[in-house]
């Protein structure tokens, strides 16, 4: 499977939907904290995760 920016994308969206949505089905921690501070973060960590995944597969390329 070739992943291009709409399948990215939208297997970032679903993935980080399912941790939010899981976590506020648990009920661990108030709704508005869990959009507020949960939710921010996981996506931030994701990014940065993507970004550190896309440059590692660059770098596996061209070596």
């Amino acid at each position: 499977m070739e992943f291009d920016l709409p399948k990215t994308a939208a297997v970032f969206v679903v993935v980080i939907a399912i941790g939010v949505g899981g976590l506020i089905g648990m009920d661990v921690m108030p709704m508005n904290v869990m959009l507020m501070m949960v939710a921010p973060s996981m996506i931030a960590f994701g990014l940065l995760m993507l970004v550190l995944g896309v440059k590692h597969g660059e770098y596996r390329t061209a070596h």
